[in-house]
């Protein structure tokens, strides 16, 4: 039986409903000391009747809900639930459970209608790039405010300092920006900046940037093209001219109507696309290089460019179609992939975290800083000596409301080991240390007391809880002992065979089946000097001592349910060979037609599944009589008349 199966009897299905305050969730029934208040009992009791063919009442799911409750503190007083196998699986899923309460979902939906109404416009940007090295962007807001002056060009500065090859001879120029394909920072400063302006200095991740927005115009949508392209990239000058001299030839054969395709996959030197006839996937602005978007966009569907050139050699573009910006609702996918890749995938996160952090007055103290710098000075230098210090301290770095302080001796093992730094950046360092350290401790402290909290976490959390106890008590407890216990099984056997009473006679027998018939007399001989007082041992007997040579199965049938049961016991004609089969004889072993099972084993189906039915109920009995149960009745009956 699965465990998932086993939360289902109490009912796996849709979504609990709104959060309740504590005041309004009041205690329904206490069990064994535990309250357990109205949304619980609501929530499992709303989830049950979804999985009913026939839909129960609160009073009947009562019944239930209280045994239930029972099972799972029985567990408890077992001690499951501080087993290490527990502990380990409740706390992984406790912590994936809490990811979503831990983000700000109105957060993620405002980026994500940012990033579609930016769909709406392209905007046409030029830039300037140096690398992240330690003072470029001083260098790079000297070289803006020269630009802004008038000292130089922003196409000239682009020219003599931008790294990016691409558009430095252009510039600076870059063409449209196509929103979630660069560094969000990068995103933000085109879409912000006015038209004809200049950005302050962005830092992207890869580089430092100034961007000056060119144009901006509607949405152009999306084309769909196929193209030829003949390389003249690392060409010499001959070589490319050959091809400037064949791309007119080819756009005057396509403008004739040959085959757009055809010509593609013959004489196109693009090895993406040549293959398949030129064929490009859908693109917007900005999407291509700039002489390629503009080309692109400069005839209608159906029509073939004139010859082009850009960096990698001609095109002749074949625009096939056309579509607009489609709806928000079908590009939300992609949207979401493309802020999983920047800035923009913390920041659901992060907007929870700054608010918990306000909400605790949560703060690295700055006088402990102070303190920290009086230690190091102390010791001469930020040297060993100091870090053993720094590390045996009891000094309270950091506080928040609610949780325990975090101290210096917490924070030092994630301090990056480093020697030789002023006393300035170890400070720093350790600060910033305890920073994080202090945001970890909140965040956990949260997440721990979420339950108190929320009630929609509450009442998930208390669900997966108690399905992992109330599986592990029942398999202890009913499952696995009516399954190795022979003894009671038996003696619940005769205690109620009246039970398992047959309508017809049944032949009860093992069949041996023998590659041949030789094997088939030796096996026959074999099974005599054993007992079969224990099926299983028989069988197993057998197997081991004759291997594939012999196959035993143990049979109970009645007429007309089994062909070779009907041959052998009832008269029946002999089955036909199966060409498939391995077995050339068969015979029964002590068989003998019998009007009603003789022992357990002979309705162990059956059997077992009743033994469980009545361990359960002794169980269940047995728990009323140790643990206590007390029912709110006015809250019951509140709830009742609520659901009317």
């Amino acid at each position: 039986m699965k465990k998932h199966l086993l939360t289902a009897a109490f009912a796996l299905a849709a979504a609990c409903g709104p959060m309740a305050a504590a005041d309004a969730d009041p205690v329904l029934m206490t069990v064994d000391g535990h309250d357990i208040r109205v949304s619980e009992f609501e929530y499992l009791y709303n989830k049950n009747n979804t999985q009913q063919m026939q839909p129960q009442t609160l009073d009947q799911y009562l019944g239930m809900f209280v045994n239930y409750k029972l099972k799972v503190a029985d567990a408890e007083h077992a001690g499951l639930d501080t087993a290490a196998t527990f502990r380990s699986e409740y706390d992984g899923f406790k912590r994936d459970l809490a990811k979503p309460y831990m983000r700000d979902a109105s957060v993620e939906e405002r980026l994500i209608q940012e990033a579609y109404d930016r769909r709406r416009t392209d905007v046409k940007v030029s830039h300037i790039m140096m690398s992240l090295e330690e003072g470029n962007d001083v260098r790079l807001d000297s070289i803006r405010r020269e630009i802004l002056a008038g000292n130089i060009t922003f196409e000239d500065a682009a020219r003599q300092y931008s790294i990016d090859r691409g558009s430095s001879g252009n510039g600076g120029l870059m063409g449209f920006v196509v929103p979630g394909r660069f560094p969000y920072s990068f995103e933000m400063a085109s879409y912000s900046t006015p038209v004809g302006q200049i950005s302050d200095v962005v830092n992207s991740g890869v580089g430092y940037h100034l961007v000056r927005v060119e144009s901006t115009e509607p949405n152009r949508g999306e084309i769909l093209a196929e193209h030829i392209l003949l390389l003249t990239r690392g060409k010499t000058p001959e070589e490319a001219e050959q091809a400037r001299v064949r791309i007119d030839s080819l756009h005057a054969v396509a403008v004739a109507g040959a085959d757009f395709q055809d010509l593609a996959r013959r004489f196109s030197q693009d090895p993406g696309t040549a293959r398949n006839g030129g064929a490009l996937p859908w693109f917007g602005s900005g999407a291509m290089v700039a002489e390629f978007d503009s080309a692109a966009y400069a005839i209608p569907d159906g029509a073939i460019s004139a010859p082009f050139k850009t960096n990698f050699g001609y095109h002749i573009i074949h625009r096939v179609d056309s579509r607009q910006l489609p709806p928000l609702d079908e590009l939300r996918s992609e949207i979401l992939r493309s802020m999983g890749n920047d800035d923009r995938a913390n920041m659901p996160e992060q907007a929870v975290t700054d608010r918990i952090m306000s909400e605790t007055h949560a703060a690295v103290n700055p006088k402990s800083l102070k303190k920290v710098r009086k230690m190091i000075e102390k010791c001469g230098s930020y040297d060993s000596t100091a870090i053993v210090k720094l590390c045996a301290s009891d000094l309270v770095m950091a506080t928040f409301d609610g949780g325990e302080p975090v101290l210096l001796r917490d924070v030092m093992p994630y301090v990056p080991f480093t020697l030789s730094i002023d006393i300035d950046n170890a400070v720093d360092m350790i600060g910033g240390a305890a920073y994080g350290v202090l945001k970890n401790s909140v965040l956990d402290h949260y997440r721990n007391n979420l339950a108190e909290t929320n009630t929609e976490y509450r009442n998930l959390l208390n669900e997966y809880r108690d399905g992992i106890l109330l599986y592990d008590i029942s398999n202890s407890k009913v499952w696995e002992r009516a399954a190795k216990d022979s003894a009671g099984l038996e003696e619940f056997f005769r205690n109620n065979r009246d039970r398992y009473a047959w309508s017809e006679p049944k032949f009860k027998s093992f069949i041996i089946f023998a590659s041949s018939d030789s094997v088939l007399n030796a096996a026959l001989a074999y099974a005599d000097s054993l007992s079969t007082d224990n099926p299983v041992a028989f069988v197993t007997e057998m197997r081991q001592h004759f291997g594939r040579e012999v196959k035993v199965e143990r049979v109970i049938a009645a007429r007309g349910e089994n062909p070779i049961t009907d041959y052998l016991a009832f008269g029946g004609d002999k089955p036909a060979a199966d060409a498939r089969s391995t077995w050339a004889a068969y015979a029964a072993y002590k068989g003998r037609i019998i009007d009603a099972p003789e022992t357990a084993a002979d309705v162990r189906g059956a059997a077992v599944t009743d033994y469980q039915a009545e361990l359960d109920r002794l169980w269940v009995e047995e728990l009323h009589r140790k643990y206590p149960v007390h029912i709110n009745q006015d809250v019951f009956e509140a709830l009742k008349a609520r659901r009317q």
